[in-house]
């Protein structure tokens, strides 16, 4: 059951980002908004029409391998705001996974969870 369960949450994940636009409001190599020591590593945006906890769209990286298809999901939690959400893989290799580890800040909490249609990873803890 816990196997149906899971991939009926990775078939409607991939079903929304097909279903829905997706918006690039933080190019590669764009500077954060409120710290400009960070650099984004890949395309930031995220879907259009959706709506995450922290009341904007579901947030989306793509990786370098393009936005056809999904890679895994990362799990944030903010130890200061104490708010947790997902953020979508797009696309992405081990290496552009670890960039996206490697941008984040020392207080974001981060596990991520790779599609099990990926057969060469495995869920892990990055970080």
């Amino acid at each position: 059951m816990t196997a149906q369960l899971g991939r009926a949450f990775w078939d409607e994940m991939a079903s929304l980002i097909v279903s829905r636009p997706i918006v690039i409001d933080q190019p590669q190599g764009s500077v954060h908004p409120r710290n400009p020591d960070l650099i984004y590593p890949l395309n930031y945006g995220y879907l259009e029409g959706t709506l995450a906890a922290d009341g904007d769209g579901i947030d989306v990286w793509i990786g370098s391998q393009g936005k056809n298809a999904l890679s895994g999901i990362l799990c944030t939690y903010d130890t200061l705001e104490r708010d947790a959400e997902i953020k979508l893989l797009l696309g992405c290799t081990q290496d552009d996974v670890q960039e996206i580890v490697n941008f984040m800040p020392d207080f974001i909490r981060l596990l991520y969870i790779p599609n099990p249609e990926n057969k060469n990873e495995n869920p892990r803890k990055v970080s």
